[in-house]
């Protein structure tokens, strides 16, 4: 799930704020966005977010103070939206991705969301998968993998060199993998930058392998990887 924070002492701005996200993703309907009207609170919260849309003239912290200490515990995407021009060059120091001015325009704002959000699904994407293996907990880079088989209460991850075996969950694993992988048979999740060819029955990965794929999957899978393709 998409986690968005927006931080600003004038609630109604946050509501507005909030209002501009949901009209964007209200397709998307796998998001959660959280309102504070004090960055105290915000950073109390944790930073587990996605992407924060941070006032800079707060009440009780400045906002990029406020930056630079969710900047010591996460990598996520930053968008300062203010009335203050003046701070441009610090949202620098905290590699801020943008800076808006307020009164805010609603084209630019929609602009902005679209570049943090593919920035974010890039920044996922990038992070390896966790796994306990034996009592061992592994890193595993996500594009090392192929694809994932289910056996019975057990995942195997198909990696480019190796196999895993561990305790988990395939519909889980599904939600921790992202996008840039599909379910495309109860038993099989594959790696969508893997696909040599394909047909209404199997896949055929790069290197070889061949996968099934459940029929009334076809039409899905195409959908998902020719927008795969559209996003490389």
């Amino acid at each position: 799930m998409l986690q968005i924070a927006v931080c600003d002492d004038d609630e109604v701005m946050g509501e507005y704020l909030k209002q501009l996200i949901e009209r964007r993703l209200e397709d998307s309907g796998n998001y959660k966005i959280s309102v504070f009207s004090s960055g105290r609170q915000l950073l109390k919260e944790g930073t587990h977010f996605d992407i924060f849309f941070l006032d800079i003239d707060l009440k009780d912290i400045n906002g990029i103070d406020m930056a630079r200490q969710l900047r010591q515990e996460t990598e996520a995407v930053i968008v300062f939206v203010t009335a203050l021009k003046e701070y441009i060059f610090d949202a620098f120091d905290v590699q801020a991705f943008q800076y808006l001015l307020k009164p805010v325009d609603e084209g630019k704002f929609f602009q902005v969301l679209d570049k943090a959000l593919l920035e974010c699904r890039t920044l996922k994407q990038s992070e390896p998968l966790v796994i306990r293996v034996k009592g061992v907990y592994r890193n595993v880079p996500k594009d090392s993998i192929l694809y994932a088989e289910n056996d019975a209460r057990k995942i195997v991850l198909h990696l480019k060199e190796e196999q895993i075996t561990y305790y988990a969950k395939m519909s889980e694993l599904e939600v921790l993998l992202g996008k840039r992988f599909f379910r495309c048979h109860r038993g099989y999740l594959v790696n969508l930058s893997e696909v040599k060819s394909y047909d209404t029955g199997n896949i055929q990965l790069k290197n070889g392998e061949i996968i099934l794929m459940a029929k009334q999957k076809y039409s899905d899978f195409v959908t998902a990887y020719m927008e795969y393709l559209r996003r490389k």
